[in-house]
């Protein structure tokens, strides 16, 4: 079939020329099209629910609205675990599906249960399901800031202006405002102005609902016509609310005003922000999981400027806090500029073996030819331009170039010959370039398929690292395969054109050939003599190589350098909003005194729509830094030294790196140890003592516990008894409490696209605890104080109780400083297993290593695995287990030099370290099919007879082509290596350090050990092949 390829492109050589310029131009266009972004899809199926439950304690939400859902959502087919945060007025349940389960398939069982549910649930309480995220969250920071307007101004050109217009951006999923003020319309009663007027709550509450809302009349026909009949009614006067009528008494009306104070007032909030240590209203973005973020973050910059023009003075819109597209276009910026330099260093080392243009240049083009093919293919495949797609086209683009240049070097040395043999050899041009293509054919294809064949295991990852691999695996194949239908086509198609009229085909091999040929055989020479000393040396450097890889220092992936910097500040629980906000100011002026920080923004609690329970003790310091002389460490060191003269705990990461942490153990930080139990006091008292015994680990940074400790409470305690001497039922009681002193939505004033709440509550100073137990409420013995029936007491509770797969849990929560992950999570479970815990407790320890390793688990499997279909294809090539072990015994020679250049490099030995790893066994055993096809070829169809003579001639027919390959393949990784820390390259360089050191290794040894385990072992193989061949055609054997 293949040969019938070859025949068939050099027969319509023109179709060929033009369907390859239609591909490229093709491939552009398509480039222009496609998605941007830093990652993969990374997202996991979850669904978030929310339900708003205002003034009820962390217990009371967890036991009428949290465990209810909670539930309903275990035993859902797909579910991996239900995580639930129950805190003040709020209940979140994370519902976590399997990695392949659809997300919307996901929502729409968990909106079948939900219904089921909302009937448990009290009559107020209504739980939600936030929208479809992407897990590379916030996409944007917008700080709105005004030197002139007020917070609650400030907040509704948030909420009513700027929000709505960002939403309308196509591919933008929430925005969440946070700091400001909301407005509402408040009505505080006076329980004393109400008394004398004999006035009650009820009345005020009655008087209040459906105020200012229009009805409809219905219509009437009239003269002919129909006429609609509004009933108008609406007002935003908050004139109009004073002067409601609440009673009317002996011919004289009771307004609102006189038994209540009525004004605009701020919504309670549990959260706050700031900008460069100054108030400010911060929208945090999100997009939809396949959303472009380059082009979503451009529109929203083209759309900031027209809504500055329409800002009241002073009011600013356009300071963009935090810009994930600069991380995007940074990574992406680097990848190309590799890819090109790649590009630029394979020509070099092309053009220094071939010393020709036309043999440079047809090599070369199977580069361009077979990346734009692969963009076509991930337009059809569903695939982004990111970091991982453009790094598999970056490892693969030396490798671009191996069939092209096998081809034409195989072309141009036969046509030669041809040339050479003055008119003896009376074939056409045309046949002998096909018959010289198809010639090393065999060797290519089986190549091929290795590499193919090894990249298997990078299919079975699941998880993260699946997600993040995958695609890279996939740009890896397909620009391989795309190589080897180019070389099969557009190769042989240029070399007719270019190659028959070269005057240099006689005399072909350049200076730099010509001495390396020398020095290749007078090498073999030596190495023929002293087989025991050729093979014992790399035995022996593999076995020390084994060793030095199990002492690598081991990680899960690098870290990435995002360019920004994200600092959670957490407070002792209890602290107002006030306090905490003011301190949170403070954090922000001390960050902003570091030399490369360009901004900072701040948000602190939660916001209203936002899916994270954090109370208000929690910050998040959004830091945006600048390049300088000092390392990226060094900088971070300097943020945490500051941080110190506060009373605060510090957690220092990255927003991206953070949120890849939460998604795999459900806490923002790199190890999480969890402890489950029933009894509240008993974990804390748990994590306090594990906390103590991991602080004693080398390497552990940002150790802390979850804040989950008692908080004060003020506690109204019906007496039942009392209650029944009044004539009252409890009931009725804690109904009249939750209106007054929690406060109740009475009603809403529409203004225009605007909406506010009318709210009645009472104030401040009547919810202390003294002023609570005098409060007046109605009886049917008339108004008694509060203190009559129920005891108001000062006690504490839990600020936020977390639940995880059915069981109360609390998380000791730890980072490292970069060295050995694997040693440290050693370190811990040893601590770990020292503890005693009581029964019915356990603990659980998550974290990114657990991706580590089972990744590392799965792909040493099947890598044995490929290892084997390696060979398996191999024997039924060759037909001989002997010679396929000589071929293989390429893979334990590359390891020596993958291992030593991890060491020489001080990296890590990580998932992306064993990418390259598997990427290495297929390019290194190339070198092997080629020398070993050649050696047969010679002496099957050439008349050579087996033995130094022939292997030395065949090595050396061979070594132009094994070494431009290795080359081109090893040098273009360079420029990935370089700047291992810059955006884009953290992931790509420990593949590119792998993949290098490993070609350098393979390639020098192979160049004597091939030829010599094949003198030694090759001679019985090859009889049993030249028996077995018989008449079959010349090169389609191999």
């Amino acid at each position: 079939m293949f040969n019938t390829i070859i025949r068939a492109s050099l027969a319509n050589r023109l179709f060929v020329l033009i369907a390859g310029i239609a591909i490229m131009l093709y491939g552009l266009a398509t480039l222009r099209t496609l998605p941007v972004d830093v990652f993969p899809d990374l997202n996991r199926p979850t669904v978030t629910l929310l339900a708003e439950s205002d003034g009820l304690a962390p217990e009371e939400v967890e036991l009428l609205v949290t465990f209810p859902i909670e539930t309903a959502m275990n035993g859902m087919p797909g579910v991996n675990r239900v995580r639930s945060v129950s805190g003040v007025g709020l209940s979140i349940v994370y519902v976590e599906f399997d990695w392949s389960t659809d997300i919307y398939r996901a929502r729409q069982q968990v909106s079948e249960r939900l219904q089921l549910v909302r009937e448990q649930l009290p009559s107020n309480v209504h739980a939600q399901m936030g929208p479809v995220s992407s897990i590379m969250g916030e996409i944007m920071l917008i700080a709105m800031s005004g030197e002139t307007a007020n917070p609650m101004i400030l907040r509704e050109i948030a909420d009513f202006t700027v929000r709505p217009q960002i939403l309308t951006v196509p591919g933008v999923s929430q925005v969440v405002p946070i700091g400001g003020e909301v407005r509402q319309y408040r009505v505080i009663p006076d329980p004393r102005r109400m008394a004398s007027l004999n006035v009650s709550f009820d009345a005020i509450e009655k008087a209040i609902q459906q105020f200012g809302a229009n009805t409809g009349g219905g219509f009437v026909d009239q003269k002919a016509r129909e006429y609609l009949i509004r009933n108008i009614a609406r007002t935003t006067k908050i004139d109009d609310l004073k002067n409601l009528v609440v009673t009317f008494r002996e011919g004289q009306s009771i307004y609102l005003s006189q038994v209540a104070d009525v004004d605009f007032a701020a919504r309670a909030k549990r959260g706050d922000a700031g900008y460069q240590g100054k108030p400010a209203v911060i929208l945090a973005v999100q997009k939809q999981p396949d959303a472009d973020t380059v082009r979503i973050t451009r529109q929203i910059e083209a759309m900031l400027p027209e809504l500055q023009r329409v800002m009241p003075e002073g009011v600013r819109v356009t300071d963009i806090q935090f810009r994930q597209a600069t991380f995007i276009e940074t990574s992406i910026e680097n990848v190309l500029r590799v890819l090109v330099e790649a590009l630029i260093v394979v020509a070099i080392v092309l053009f220094a073996f071939l010393l020709n243009w036309q043999t440079t240049f047809i090599s070369l083009i199977a580069i361009p030819l077979s990346v734009l093919t692969t963009v076509i293919v991930f337009q059809f495949m569903g695939l982004s331009i990111n970091t991982m797609t453009l790094g598999g086209l970056a490892i693969a683009i030396g490798a671009l170039v191996d069939d092209a240049v096998v081809d034409v070097e195989n072309i141009y040395r036969r046509l030669g010959l041809h040339r050479a043999s003055g008119g003896r050899d009376r074939r056409s041009i045309a046949a002998v370039v096909a018959d010289a293509s198809i010639e090393v054919r065999s060797g290519i294809l089986y190549a091929t398929a290795i590499i193919v064949l090894v990249f298997l295991p990078l299919f079975a990852l699941s998880g993260i690292e699946g997600r993040l691999f995958t695609p890279l695996g996939i740009a890896f194949i397909v620009s391989i395969l795309a190589s080897l239908a180019v070389s099969m086509t557009v190769t042989p198609v240029l070399a007719y054109w270019l190659l028959p009229r070269m005057k240099s085909l006689s005399d072909h091999e350049t200076w730099l050939v010509r001495h390396l040929k020398a020095l290749q055989k007078r090498g073999l020479e030596w190495a023929f003599d002293r087989p025991g000393f050729v093979i014992g040396l790399p035995a022996l450097a593999v076995i020390v190589a084994i060793g030095a890889a199990l002492l690598l220092p081991r990680a899960f992936l690098p870290s990435f350098n995002e360019g920004t910097v994200l600092v959670s500040v957490t407070l002792q629980p209890g602290i107002s909003l006030a306090e905490s906000d003011r301190i949170g100011g403070l954090a922000e002026k001390l960050v902003a005194q570091v030399p490369e920080v360009k901004s900072v923004g701040r948000r602190t609690g939660r916001a209203e729509l936002d899916e994270h329970a954090e109370g208000v003790h929690y910050s998040e310091l959004d830091i945006d830094l600048e390049k300088s002389e000092r390392s990226r460490e060094a900088v971070l060191a300097d943020i945490r030294q500051r941080l110190t003269v506060l009373p605060v705990g510090i957690a220092v990461g990255q927003p991206i790196a953070h949120r890849l942490d939460h998604m795999l153990s459900g806490v923002r930080a790199q190890i999480a140890l969890k402890i489950y139990g029933d009894d509240y006091d008993t974990l804390r008292a748990l994590a306090a003592d594990l906390e103590t015994r991991i602080k004693r680990v080398p390497g552990i940074t940002d150790l802390q516990t979850e804040k989950q400790v008692r908080i004060p409470q003020l506690q109204v305690q019906i007496d039942y008894d009392k209650a029944k001497r009044y004539g009252l039922n409890p009931n009725d009681i804690t109904r009249a409490l939750e209106t007054l002193s929690n406060g109740r939505i009475v009603s809403q004033i529409v203004d225009q696209s605007k909406r506010f709440d009318v709210v009645l509550r009472l104030s401040d100073a009547d919810r202390s605890m003294y002023t609570l137990g005098e409060m007046l409420i109605e009886s049917p013995a008339g108004r008694i104080p509060l203190k009559s029936v129920a005891d108001v007491v000062e006690t504490d509770g839990p600020n936020q109780i977390l639940r995880e797969n059915g069981r109360r849990r609390i998380a000791v929560l730890a980072n490292t400083d970069g060295s050995d992950l694997a040693r440290i999570v050693e370190n811990v479970r040893e601590e770990i297993q020292t503890a005693k815990l009581p029964q019915g407790y356990f603990t659980s320890l998550e974290g990114q290593f657990q991706a580590q390793e089972e990744a590392s688990q799965l792909i040493a499997l099947l890598s044995l695995v490929s290892l084997g279909l390696i060979f398996v294809v191999l024997y039924s090539r060759y037909e001989s287990a002997v010679l396929a072990l000589i071929i293989m015994g390429n893979v334990p020679l590359a390891l020596i030099g993958s291992v030593a250049a991890l060491w020489i490099a001080g990296q890590s030995f990580s998932v992306a370290s064993a990418i390259g790893f598997i990427t290495l066994a297929g390019i290194a055993t190339r070198n092997g099919i080629l020398k070993i096809s050649h050696y047969i070829n010679l002496v099957l169809f050439e008349g050579e007879t087996f033995g130094r003579k022939m292997i030395i001639r065949g090595t050396l027919e061979r070594l132009t082509p094994v070494l431009m390959t290795a080359l081109a393949a090893g040098i273009a990784l360079v420029p990935l290596m370089i700047g291992a820390d810059e955006p884009g390259k953290e992931i790509l360089s420990p593949v590119a350090v792998t993949i290098f050191g490993g070609l350098v290794s393979a390639t020098l040894l192979d160049a004597f050990l091939t030829p010599v385990l094949f003198l030694l072992f090759g001679k019985s193989p090859i009889e049993r092949l030249a028996s077995a061949e018989g008449d079959k055609a010349h090169a389609e054997a191999f």
